[in-house]
């Protein structure tokens, strides 16, 4: 007879994961142990829970459903043993983050003493790096992302939205001159920003009259890391948009300047999402609400809604105008 609570607890990992290698690292046992036992729970059951293919995992609809139960029936588990092991209801326990670089070095690492200063049982790892919103289920808790957020399976708060800057360095201005409007934007070119969601290069905006205008730029360099496209800006490269956050020790030392001050870019959405169980553990609700302070109270944050975006007539891409990055 098998362990019916280690093959749900197996079974939920395999499908957070996406993959039974890694849910069966992360649980300490062998990659055929996880398989035994999701093999053992569906014969048990008399149903096929997943649907393997050489790519990816998929739940079948009876699969999904039984997930769902075992989420919360292992919460409530792990909540009743907290309880009695810890009177105290102290959150606790590994916490497993995925952030980008500029919330990362910008908001939350300047401030973590704070947080281990309040929860000093939770024990933090961080991924530092723009990854996918579905990439959210490899094992992490919780997820901070840029721009829109597709994936309504998670359960996501808006934290605010990071401020951000047309700028460039002298060495570029001085080669093609410092553009005053947007019709003299053509004859400049640009540094171009993957877009986490499209996987294509991003337009440049500008806020006008109320609206975001999407512009697109030609370059010949095109980047994926922030910090990455920061230092080819650096390099005079092409113009640049990046977080504010991120450029302003460049723009206080004069290694950037600002351009078009009276259009800045339209803000970047910023969110922490985690997976949309019954009740989050204790410990997510907790970092969740301690990066909500954060926000609030950070330098180059905005809480206002986004603008309507729009592409100025005369300079209409042959593509839709992608989000930004």
């Amino acid at each position: 007879m098998i362990d019916r609570i280690m093959a749900m607890q197996t079974f939920v990992r395999i499908v957070d994961a996406n993959s039974f290698t890694r849910a069966a690292q992360s649980l300490g046992i062998a990659r055929a142990s996880a398989t035994t036992l999701v093999q053992s729970l569906e014969a048990m059951l008399g149903i096929q829970l997943l649907v393997r293919t050489t790519r990816r995992l998929n739940l079948t609809a009876e699969g999904a459903a039984y997930y769902e139960r075992c989420v919360q029936i292992l919460a409530d588990i792990d909540d009743v043993e907290a309880s009695l092991r810890h009177p105290d209801d102290r959150p606790r326990g590994q916490l497993r983050v995925e952030m980008p670089a500029v919330v990362a070095n910008a908001i939350v690492f300047p401030a973590l003493d704070d947080f281990h200063a309040r929860y000093e049982h939770i024990l933090l790892t961080f991924g530092v790096s723009n990854r996918q919103v579905e990439r959210v289920r490899e094992a992490i808790d919780c997820c901070v992302l840029t721009g829109n957020l597709p994936d309504t399976s998670l359960a996501a708060r808006r934290l605010g939205a990071l401020e951000r800057v047309t700028c460039a360095s002298p060495l570029y201005l001085a080669r093609y001159g410092t553009p005053l409007r947007f019709d003299e934007l053509t004859d400049h070119v640009a540094v171009n920003c993957t877009c986490v969601q499209t996987g294509r290069a991003a337009d440049f905006d500008f806020q006008a009259e109320g609206d975001t205008v999407n512009l697109p730029l030609g370059g010949f360099v095109q980047v994926s890391d922030e910090h990455a496209y920061l230092e080819c800006g650096l390099r005079g490269l092409g113009l640049i948009q990046p977080p504010r956050a991120l450029a302003q020790p460049y723009l206080d030392s004069g290694r950037l300047r600002e351009v078009l001050p009276h259009c800045r870019p339209a803000s970047m959405p910023v969110w922490v999402a985690y997976l949309r169980h019954r009740s989050a553990p204790p410990r997510v609700l907790a970092f969740v609400n301690w990066l909500a302070e954060r926000f609030e109270t950070a330098r180059h944050v905005s809480h206002e809604p986004p603008s309507v975006s729009r592409i100025p007539r005369g300079m209409e891409a042959s593509e839709p105008a992608s989000e930004p990055a």
